[in-house]
């Protein structure tokens, strides 16, 4: 049997949406949502929450999460990566307590719109696809890149952001006859351990997809998407209390 590791990151600060991964989704804290993901989750063993707040430590063990450390500050900006935050976790707990995955799955805070068959079939898709570095969730895009523009100043032309092989100007075609894109969403991701820790990387170079609809790809970052999540969580049979 697999030994999988689900890490829920969370860190303390947060501007645009204060304090957003404790606040209160449907009566629970938002990251209480992602926890429980995991726990539901019937593959993932073990469940741990990388945060360098105590508030949320203390949040995350009462929902049934695992906090063995506290990230180092320098791993909790703004601009941190989630490499970093990674492979700090795996790195602890190799020296600590010589405990190393077989999987890693990703669960962020900000995306809590969640099926368990979705949590399951991403984590079998890496035994069925061993040459995949990870697995990611994507969506299709609302909007189509063919017709995003590069502007500088309102003193130069403009330029297109992409352009297509073999079709004259693109960006003057209809969205329907365009290439269908992808956008990658935060829902989770399931990587090899060996990609963060050996590779220095968070997704490897062969990354499979697995798709949900759009409707389901929510990222919450202000309120009007924190109350979006909210109406679908209300309305639909997804993991929730």
């Amino acid at each position: 049997m697999k030994n999988i590791l689900a890490i829920v990151p969370a860190r303390g600060g947060s501007k645009g949406l204060p304090d957003k991964n404790i606040l209160p989704l449907a009566g629970h804290p938002l990251i209480a949502y992602s926890i429980r993901a995991a726990l539901e989750a019937p593959s993932i063993s073990r469940v741990i929450v990388s945060t360098d707040s105590e508030k949320i430590a203390d949040i995350a063990r009462s929902y049934g999460a695992e906090v063995p450390f506290l990230r180092p500050a320098e791993y909790a900006q703004d601009h941190s990566l989630d490499y970093d935050v990674f492979k700090h976790a795996l790195t602890w707990l190799q020296e600590h307590e010589n405990y190393r995955p077989d999987l890693v799955v990703q669960l962020r805070p900000t995306s809590p719109i969640r099926y368990v068959k979705d949590i399951e079939t991403c984590i079998e898709r890496m035994d069925t696809y061993p040459q995949a570095d990870s697995i990611r969730i994507i969506t299709r895009s609302q909007f189509t890149p063919y017709k995003m523009w590069r502007a500088f100043t309102e003193e130069e032309p403009m330029t297109p952001l992409l352009t297509l092989k073999g079709v004259k100007d693109a960006y003057n075609q209809p969205r329907q006859s365009l290439p269908t894109i992808y956008w990658q969403v935060g829902t989770l991701d399931v990587v090899r351990p060996e990609v963060i820790l050996e590779q220095g990387n968070m997704s490897g170079d062969t990354i499979f997809p697995y798709r949900i609809e759009p409707e389901r790809a929510i990222d919450i970052d202000d309120m009007y998407s924190f109350q979006r999540a909210e109406a679908y969580l209300l309305a639909h049979d997804c993991i929730k209390f």
